[in-house]
């Protein structure tokens, strides 16, 4: 967001490349005045307003997100409901464009999961073991997530974000440049996690894309080199959002019901109203989603 203050600018600016050359570039041009939330504000001089806009371009995307978040894994407010135009990926033009980033077996995969809808993939791998970027572009999350752990996000050129959780370690950092098949983390079983696996997905605008679509995964290819993305590719998000009930049944727990869909107990009382402590009785409906 750009504002006109006399003979000033003041620009917030993410910062983008974590690369010393864009302070070399501005030379004296700019006074540093807050930090926060993953975002720089600067004052800029109009002789140096030039050099934040050519830096701006080296975000992919930019003209389709105008933001760069480096805090926030889903920082988006977009509704898939208003894509009315198809959106075309290139997703590789050469072999090279492309690596995947764990090749396994799928433990978990997209779709319905109980309570919960699973947005990703989860592949099986060893704590340690290497975990490769898919496509070229740059990393825009990598830090420390209590439900994904170790995780690492990376925007690319065509709009996609590809995320990465679960880590042992994290190779990366916020505005570093990354090629198809570089390390950016090792295995693990961080955050909310039950064994050693990658936690992988594909987005757009933050809404989750199911990486099917794009990745053969028993034969570590891709399924496509171009993509035209449209509404209906999120159509699914319809019922994977919609509330859900459970009819209690004699001998029903919170926790019996709470492993059934793979969610909480915490989480049911909390949609609920109740507390753990609170009776429960056969023919009543409890939400738990």
């Amino acid at each position: 967001m750009l504002k006109t203050t006399g003979t000033t600018l003041t620009l917030s600016f993410f910062l983008l490349l974590g690369l010393n050359s864009y302070a070399q570039s501005t030379g004296g041009g700019f006074e540093e005045s807050r930090k926060e939330s993953g975002v720089t504000e600067k004052t800029l001089t109009d002789e140096s307003i030039w050099d934040i806009n050519d830096s701006l371009m080296h975000i992919p995307a930019y003209d389709d997100y105008c933001e760069w978040d480096t805090r926030n894994i889903h920082a988006y407010d977009f509704d898939y409901r208003e894509l009315t135009d198809t959106v075309h990926m290139t997703l590789r033009h050469e072999e090279c464009d492309y690596a995947t980033p764990f090749y396994g077996r799928i433990t978990s995969n997209f779709g319905e999961r109980g309570a919960r809808y699973h947005y990703g993939i989860d592949i099986k791998l060893y704590k340690g073991d290497p975990v490769k970027v898919a496509f070229e572009g740059l990393v825009r999350i990598a830090q420390y997530s209590r439900t994904y752990g170790n995780v690492v996000v990376v925007r690319h050129s065509n709009g996609l974000e590809t995320l990465y959780a679960h880590l042992s370690a994290r190779k990366v950092k916020p505005g570093d440049y990354v090629q198809a098949g570089d390390i950016i983390g090792l295995g693990g079983n961080t955050g909310r996690s039950t064994g050693s696996h990658l936690h992988f997905e594909c987005r757009y605008k933050g809404e989750p894309i199911d990486p099917n679509l794009i990745i053969n995964w028993e034969t570590g290819e891709l399924n496509i080199d171009e993509l035209d993305l449209n509404a209906e590719h999120f159509a699914y998000l319809k019922e994977a959002r919609a509330i859900k009930y459970h009819r209690i049944r004699s001998g029903d727990t919170l926790s019996g019901i709470a492993r059934r869909y793979g969610t909480s107990v915490s989480a049911i009382c909390r949609l609920n109203g109740m507390s753990r402590n609170s009776t429960i009785y056969a023919g009543r409906k409890i939400r738990i989603r």
